[in-house]
Order: structure tokens, then C-alpha cells, then sequence
């Protein structure tokens, strides 16, 4: 009896020491890692090209938050920035010049190792001198340079890449990498946390549960985009919508992992965050929330999207394998 008890444990570690191999370490096709990358990129790009229109009063030697009282608003040397030290406008915009020119090499694969680690770099700077001017977008902004900085973002749909096959003269098999499989697998984790404690917030409301919550939002003028205010006459939608809100969210977690449910719940986060981004307004946060989701679409199914519609398909000598499973198959 204990013979088999201890095979039953011996074979359980084995089962779990495998799986968790086959979930960090297997290898997978870097498309989605790269266009993971250049939708990133262009919201880093465009979101920073924002300041532009305000450097200096949000930036610069007449800022309405001077460094000071930011760092003290910290309390912490952890959170630096370059930015606390920059008091001349003219170095000021020169800097920001050049990290929209990296933001921009990023986005387009260029020297990506290098720039993808400044690009997180810069991110993490801006987001410490601005306090006064954050939402849900630049964290996202931040966790996603993040690890698309330690993987190998450049390895699918760049120009590093371009380069890379010209010098060879010849078409580059697709080769599948374990490095971006730890950086899907880290933005598919994080992912699963944003979603699980933004539910866990919304139920420590007393409006999530009698399902008046999604009503409030539309109804604030300070957030519309579009008059959602028309609503007010359907109120079973409006309890219906706010409770489905919170139980996706509540199940992301569970129900993005199983093929079964994944389609559903991929197709579920469209509507959510359209709806986030044109009927409140925030439409940069609603894009990036669905950039991020892609971390759990096959690559496969992106580089057969990517190439038969924007790029050439691949050759004989470039095969797609269809068994390069989904990145977030275990």
C-alpha cells in the first residue's frame, strides 16, 4: 500500500515538474511577440507624443507639479527619473525628441534589444515625473515594454529581421523561440492578475452588485464620448451589462486558459474595451487593453493574418507550423 502510494506521489511530481516545463519552456513562433511589439510601440510613440503638447507645463521649468514635490509625493528614491534632473527646456525637448525616436526604432524593430530596453527604461521615467497625469494606460504601457524588453520582440515582423535575411540572401525559416514564450507567458499572468483584482475592486461596490455601476460611468459627462445617456430607458440592459462586466472579469483568469473557453472569452474583451474606449472616452486605454490580449491568440493564427494580408505568404522553405500551439496551451 505505501509502494503505491509513493509511485502515485513520484508520478504526480513528475506530471507537474513537466508541466510546468512545458508551460515556461517550450518553444513558440515570436509572431505574436512582434506584433505585440509594434502595437506597443505606436501607443508608446503616441502617447508620449501627447506631452509634446504641454512639455513644458507638464515637464519643464514651469511645471504644475515641480520634481521636488513629485519625489516627495514618492517618498522613495526607487521611483527615479531622469526627467527630476533636466531644469533647461531646451535639453528638455531635446531628450523628448529622442525618446520618441526610440519609442519609434522599437515599434519597427530596429536594434530592437537595445531600444526595447530604453523604451521600458524612458516609459518608467516618464510614468514617475507625471503622477498628475497617469491612468490605466500607462501601466499597461509599462508592463508590456517591460517584457517585450527581456524577450526576443525582435524576432518576428522587423527590421532587425529585414536586415538579417538580406545579409543571408535568402528567406529565413521560422524558428520557434522559448524566450517568447516567458515573455507571452508573463503578459498572459499579468494579464489574468489586472483583470482578477479589477473585479475584486468592483465588488467592494455596492453599485456592481445591485448593477447600477455601468450606468454611473455612462452617464458622467466628464467621460463621454458618445451619449450612452439614452440607456437610462433600458435599465434591465444596463443590470444585465453590469453584471456581466464583473463576472467576465472575475473568470478571465479561469476561462482564458482551456481551448474550449479561450475563443469566447477573447471575443467577449472586444466589445468590453470598444465599448471602454468609444463610449467613455478612453480610447488609448480600451486599444492597449486589447493589444495586450493578443498574448493569448495562436501565432499561428497572427503570422497567417499578418502575411497573407499585410506582408507576402510564407515560402516552401518558410513553413508555418500548425502545431506551434497557442502560446497559452500548457
Amino acid at each position: 500500500m505505501m509502494g503505491l502510494l509513493v509511485q502515485y506521489l513520484q508520478s504526480l511530481y513528475r506530471g507537474a515538474v513537466d508541466g510546468w516545463d512545458r508551460f515556461w519552456f517550450t518553444g513558440i513562433d515570436p509572431a505574436g511577440l512582434g506584433l505585440i511589439r509594434i502595437l506597443t510601440g505606436w501607443m508608446l510613440v503616441y502617447t508620449h507624443l501627447v506631452w509634446t503638447l504641454g512639455l513644458n507645463r507638464f515637464l519643464g521649468p514651469d511645471s504644475m507639479l515641480p520634481p521636488e514635490y513629485v519625489q516627495e509625493f514618492h517618498g522613495s528614491s526607487w521611483a527615479w527619473s531622469y526627467l527630476f534632473w533636466i531644469e533647461s527646456l531646451f535639453l528638455l525637448k531635446i531628450t523628448h525628441g529622442l525618446a520618441l525616436l526610440i519609442f519609434l526604432a522599437f515599434m519597427v524593430g530596429f536594434k530592437t534589444r537595445w531600444t526595447g530596453i530604453l523604451s521600458f527604461l524612458i516609459t518608467v521615467a516618464y510614468i514617475n515625473r507625471t503622477v498628475h497625469g497617469l491612468f490605466g494606460l500607462d501601466q499597461i504601457n509599462g508592463f508590456l515594454a517591460f517584457y517585450l524588453a527581456i524577450g526576443p520582440s525582435g524576432a518576428a515582423y522587423s527590421v532587425d529581421r529585414w536586415l538579417k535575411s538580406r545579409k543571408s540572401n535568402a528567406h529565413m525559416v521560422i524558428q520557434k523561440s522559448v524566450g517568447a514564450n516567458v515573455s507571452t507567458r508573463l503578459i498572459q499572468l499579468h494579464m489574468c492578475i489586472v483583470y482578477l483584482f479589477a473585479a475584486l475592486g468592483k465588488l467592494q461596490g455596492e453599485t456592481w452588485w445591485t448593477g447600477e455601476a455601468l450606468w454611473g460611468a455612462l452617464a458622467n459627462y466628464e467621460y463621454q464620448t458618445i451619449d450612452m445617456t439614452w440607456t437610462a430607458e433600458y435599465p434591465m440592459l444596463i443590470d444585465l451589462l453590469t453584471h456581466i462586466t464583473v463576472l467576465w472579469e472575475i473568470s478571465y483568469c479561469v476561462l482564458i486558459w482551456p481551448k474550449l473557453t479561450r475563443p469566447l472569452v477573447l471575443f467577449m474583451a472586444i466589445p468590453l474595451h470598444l465599448g471602454i474606449a468609444f463610449a467613455m472616452g478612453m480610447i488609448t486605454f480600451g486599444f492597449i487593453m486589447l493589444i495586450a490580449n493578443l498574448a493569448f491568440v495562436s501565432p499561428w493564427l497572427i503570422r497567417r493574418f499578418v502575411e497573407s494580408g499585410l506582408l507576402r505568404r510564407p515560402t516552401e522553405n518558410q513553413p508555418v507550423d500548425k502545431n506551434i500551439s497557442l502560446a497559452s496551451d500548457s
